[in-house]
């Protein structure tokens, strides 16, 4: 498969990732949750599954080689190109013999599916009437689902790609990053070459050249992003109307075909 992979990203100060393993469809790790102790250890695996079919025997036999020794915490993502329910797609045309072994592989594995919230579906072709199918899942054993038992799954806007993101959290919600993010669009936005000149230009009482290059870096940083929210304040707020428009035709796609305005919309 040339249309997908796996990549798997973690931030350093709130979990350590080791024992990496890659295999034909899977990537595994273990993961643990810093300053916790090993009971806030577990064993993550990312898969994306073929789409042919000739593959699939070889995917379903790879994920129960994964299976963790009893008393392991496991949680199992990804894209993996097939179904285990009939319902998980709103057109008839399911090979039931694949989903049998599917869902034998997750019997196997003793795994069990975290369900979403909000949606049915993961997966649209886009067309008018469109083939959908939940082909993107988060499944755990018991032993994750007792100890993260708080966790929630939602989908998110399909705005970027015909999968939506899933997004696994506690029912808190994940913590909002604090780190500085440049947009692209600030570039062609009146009076951004001038804050950055100005920003760059200041006087620096710093000698060693990349102390000069840290601070006019973090300098131009801050000016930016309190030109930016004096002038754009309203950006964030119709970026996620934008996105909550789009998942609300997500939603009402799996019930009814959308009119031409809604997917000109």
């Amino acid at each position: 498969d040339t249309k997908g992979g796996i990549l798997l990203l973690w931030d350093d100060s709130v979990v350590t990732v080791t024992n990496v393993q890659i295999g034909v469809y899977f990537f595994s790790a273990t993961v643990a949750i810093n300053n916790y102790g090993d009971d806030k250890t577990f064993k993550l695996t990312t898969v994306y599954g073929p789409t042919r079919s000739i593959n699939k025997d070889a995917f379903y036999l790879e994920l129960t080689s994964e299976k963790p020794p009893p008393g392991t915490k496991w949680l199992v993502n990804g894209d993996f190109n097939q179904i285990y329910r009939a319902r998980d797609k709103n057109r008839a045309n399911v090979v039931r013999s694949r989903l049998v072994r599917f869902r034998n592989a997750l019997n196997t594995c003793e795994l069990k599916e975290i369900h979403m919230q909000n949606r049915k579906f993961t997966w649209s072709n886009e067309q008018s009437n469109p083939t959908m199918s939940k082909l993107d899942s988060f499944f755990c054993n018991e032993d994750w689902d007792i100890e993260f038992a708080t966790h929630i799954l939602h989908a998110l806007s399909s705005s970027l790609s015909d999968h939506c993101p899933l997004l696994l959290a506690n029912d808190v919600g994940p913590k909002k990053p604090k780190s500085f993010r440049f947009e692209n669009y600030w570039t062609k936005m009146p009076g951004f070459q001038c804050v950055v000149s100005e920003a760059w230009t200041e006087i620096s009482c710093h000698v060693e050249p990349y102390q000069r290059l840290f601070h006019k870096l973090k300098r131009t940083g801050q000016k930016l992003r309190s030109w930016s929210k004096t002038l754009f304040s309203n950006s964030k707020v119709q970026l996620h109307m934008a996105l909550e428009v789009i998942l609300r035709l997500d939603l009402a796609q799996e019930q009814r075909e959308l009119s031409l305005e809604e997917r000109d919309l």
